[in-house]
């Protein structure tokens, strides 16, 4: 089974390679792991390992990135001789956060063979290991369990139709043994590690609640922004995609709503952002041209960069995330965090945080642009309504956090 694994692993760089001859972010792929290997040897070949030993922690993008960031930070703050190493899978992820201060080397990982693993680790020589969620590279786990170096999973999540918990999966619940602890975030996750014979899992809840109160505990104003709201409610839709957009932008035509809009699309390529624009019948800035002088003439604004969203959500009165009428659900933590109540397509069903929310009624799904016009007309007619699930949500948040305590217990 390994060999046709690290076969299928294999074939997947190729055909990166051949997509790199087309695709942008492919070729970020590629090009990022030119002489990695390489690179990185040099970069590391002065540390003392006795005097600072190399904690290896690795994400595959921006989402998992956050959620490893509390432990990232937490564990330079109570050991700093320690180094930190940060691999990323993703583009998407590694070009947003490869300056990233907390750490001290950011790269990407080579891919998944056998031969990698054992070049890649011989190079590093980690102390410890954490991986993130479910980013499960089955030839580096075997070679770090053949090395005895630890290896921890933060904010892991399961679901019983993965393929560890299927009458094939075999090969792939091994590999689960060879992790030292599985930190998760749900009770439906021990119970299915314990039902494949993992007795080493820790029920902590997600890091990422901890990160999304610390973004906005520290959240600091941002003057352009407040003199585009103007005091008004505010509409913000977050990652969003086109089908996202075909349900939120008729809401822009209702008459005597009278709310400001920030759309932060995912995709902030310049005919994305052109492609908006032109389905926009009013006014609109986008936050690169925005300024002193045109923040007041007008009720919408597009986010043409990326970093600054999870800011955004302290001026939003309603927000609307995107991916579920897709692939899949952005973050919804980041508004709720600020007690923001939240709409989202139909497919959030995978998304713990999304279920619960629904299940509180702090969240909504909807299918149409109807229903979200007729909901959002519901709750911004009512002050009451809003503070009621305002506080629907800030509560939720307080009630998850503490999950990167409860993880650094552990490891003192």
């Amino acid at each position: 089974m390994r060999l046709i694994y690290s076969i299928l692993i294999r074939a997947y760089g190729l055909l990166v390679r051949i997509a790199a001859l087309f695709n942008g972010k492919a070729r970020q792929w590629v090009q990022g792991r030119r002489n990695l290997l390489r690179n990185l040897e040099d970069a590391l070949k002065h540390i003392d390992r006795s005097d600072n030993p190399i904690i290896w922690f690795h994400v595959s993008s921006l989402g998992e990135f956050e959620q490893g960031r509390p432990v990232i930070e937490a564990i330079r703050e109570k050991w700093p001789e320690k180094k930190i190493l940060l691999t990323f899978f993703s583009p998407s992820g590694y070009e947003v956060r490869k300056n990233y201060k907390e750490a001290d080397y950011v790269c990407y990982l080579p891919p998944d063979t056998q031969t990698n693993a054992r070049k890649f680790l011989k190079i590093v020589q980690p102390e410890t290991v954490f991986f993130v969620k479910y980013d499960f590279w089955f030839n580096y786990m075997k070679r770090l369990h053949d090395l005895n170096i630890p290896l921890y999973f933060i904010s892991a999540l399961f679901r019983k139709e993965q393929h560890f918990f299927k009458w094939y999966g075999g090969w792939f619940r091994l590999h689960l043994g060879y992790v030292t602890r599985f930190f998760v975030q749900n009770p439906e996750s021990v119970e299915l590690l314990k039902s494949a014979g993992i007795a080493s899992v820790t029920l902590t809840g997600d890091t990422r609640f901890d990160r999304v109160y610390s973004i906005a505990a520290r959240s600091a104003p941002l003057p352009l922004i407040e003199k585009f709201c103007a005091g008004k409610k505010v509409f913000i839709a977050g990652s969003s995609w086109e089908p996202d957009e075909a349900v939120y932008l008729p809401l822009m035509k209702e008459p005597g709503l009278n709310m400001k809009f920030i759309i932060a699309p995912h995709d902030t390529s310049a005919a994305r952002i052109r492609f908006i624009r032109e389905h926009i019948d009013q006014p609109v800035v986008c936050l690169s041209e925005l300024n002193e002088e045109n923040a007041g003439q007008t009720d919408v604004l597009i986010i043409d960069s990326v970093g600054i969203l999870a800011r955004l959500y302290r001026y939003a009165t309603i927000a609307f995330i995107g991916g579920a009428f897709g692939s899949g659900l952005h973050n919804i933590q980041e508004p709720v965090t600020f007690g923001v109540p939240v709409f989202f397509g139909p497919g959030y069903h995978k998304f713990r945080e999304a279920r619960e929310l629904v299940a509180l009624g702090g969240a909504f799904s909807i299918t149409s642009s109807g229903e979200l016009t007729e909901k959002v007309l519901e709750i911004t007619g009512s002050h009451h309504e809003h503070e009621r699930l305002s506080t629907i949500c800030s509560d939720y948040v307080a009630v998850n956090r503490g999950a990167t305590e409860k993880i650094m217990q552990y490891l003192k």
